[in-house]
């Protein structure tokens, strides 16, 4: 299973890597400073048993909560969770630095039509599964997936905890995933029967690898972050129904994603 785990890493990241779909096209844009600009680099990879307890955790009410849906619910007979991570190129989290207050039309499209593009790759890897005779299910893409903004902003499925799960990186104060290259980018996941080594968690904290610099505190427009309570995802969404009126059919910010140690690495540790 190890050789077809490298098989399906190398499929995903040529396709991520070439196809049409991870750049913006003319179609999309006459802007000839946009056209061409592909929205993500080379992914990475992390694999989680299906069974893995900290699934069942997760279910606590201060990670995702009750109504977080488990891997073998999602889809019975599930041995693997397949998350990957798509790092932003640099030309979209640079661009982001432009104004304080504004996100760049760069990282608009990375943000929109770069999450339409990680889902081709879900259902590529849900394909590529199938094909050799496993069963594949894409949790953001299922009828059960929904997102619920009360009593808290939570969902039924969370890309960021499947990724922690997974091995890829632990939170920030900004809720983001710290990986090894960063939290600038996208998650995404695809629960399987197909049984592959899980990966080991190099942490046991899940905010190990942020060190709490401030950073994201002060590059937030409308200071939604501070250092003693995290992030405040009222304020957040609110700010981010401005943008979406804003730059219609576009939304996004990600200020807390660029322009910060942890934009693109594991940030040193504040000694």
């Amino acid at each position: 299973m190890d050789e077809m785990k490298q098989a399906l890493q190398q499929e995903v990241a040529h396709y991520a890597a070439t196809a049409p779909g991870g750049a913006v096209g003319p179609e999309t844009t006459d802007d000839p400073a946009l056209q061409g600009m592909r929205y993500f680099t080379a992914p990475l990879f992390g694999f989680a048993a299906a069974e893995d307890p900290l699934f069942a955790v997760l279910r606590a009410p201060e990670a995702v909560g009750e109504q977080l849906i488990l891997p073998q619910e999602w889809l019975p007979g599930a041995k693997t969770v397949i998350s990957f991570f798509l790092p932003f190129s640099e030309q979209v989290r640079r661009s982001n630095l432009a104004q304080p207050d504004l996100p760049s039309p760069e990282w608009l499209y990375a943000r929109i039509e770069g999450q339409a593009f990680l889902l081709e790759i879900c259902r590529l890897i849900a394909d590529w599964l199938q094909q050799r005779g496993f069963s594949a299910l894409i949790p953001a893409v299922d009828p059960r997936m929904q997102v619920f903004h009360a009593p808290k902003f939570t969902s039924s499925w969370s890309e960021r905890h499947a990724a922690y799960v997974a091995g890829l990186g632990t939170f920030g104060l900004s809720c983001g995933l710290i990986t090894e290259q960063g939290m600038s980018g996208r998650f995404g996941s695809v629960i399987t029967d197909a049984v592959f080594s899980p990966d080991q968690r190099p942490y046991d904290d899940p905010y190990a690898y942020c060190n709490h610099c401030g950073v994201c505190v002060r590059r937030c427009p409308v200071a939604a972050i501070s250092l003693r309570a995290g992030k405040d995802h009222q304020i957040c969404s609110d700010y981010l129904d401005q943008m979406k009126e804003h730059f219609q059919p576009r939304y996004g910010c990600g200020k807390c994603q660029s322009g910060v140690p942890c934009e693109k690495g594991i940030p040193q540790r504040i000694r």
